[in-house]
């Protein structure tokens, strides 16, 4: 699962960097145009759609500050599904749905072991520590949960009370 996520994080992460990218190369031609879906205008929603697309793509790639760097990601692929594309057809939206999706999906099972986020917590924790689905996976919590609690071996038996 850990590698998944990596693949996931590396391969959605380009591509959405490239986006950002290709916004800033054609930055000049994009500002006069450039959708105001917010009210902020031109210029402020596309430096707004740059540093999602470039500088909270690169965050999601390496695994920092994850969760948080999703949600920008998740904000401009929302604002462009369903405000921008608002009224064009499937094959307009189906990018920004694609990508809307699969940001949610990452945000909600987190970035895996390969991860600086990651990498972080097992220098201040000194544990092995995974980040899926708000599980703490350190090496002292994954032998609590295999070794079982006295109490849990008491099976009832057929002449005891059950519980």
């Amino acid at each position: 699962m850990d590698a998944m996520l990596l693949v996931l994080r590396l391969l959605f992460g380009c591509f959405m960097m490239w986006h950002g990218v290709s916004k800033i190369d054609n930055f000049s031609v994009l500002v006069e145009n450039f959708p105001n879906p917010i009210g902020l205008g031109s210029r402020m929603s596309l430096y707004l759609a740059i540093f999602a697309e470039v500088i909270c793509s690169a965050a999601v790639i390496v695994g920092a500050f994850y969760r948080l760097a999703l949600i920008p990601l998740i904000f401009t692929m929302g604002v462009a599904v369903i405000v921008v594309h608002n009224g064009q057809s499937f094959a307009a939206k189906e990018l920004a749905l694609i990508f809307l999706v699969i940001f949610v999906l990452l945000f909600v099972m987190g970035a895996g072991r390969y991860s600086l986020d990651n990498m972080i917590s097992v220098q201040i924790h000194g544990a092995d520590t995974c980040t899926d689905m708000n599980h703490n996976c350190s090496s002292e919590h994954t032998a609590e949960a295999v070794t079982p609690h006295p109490q849990d071996s008491e099976l009832p038996t057929d002449d005891a009370p059950h519980r």
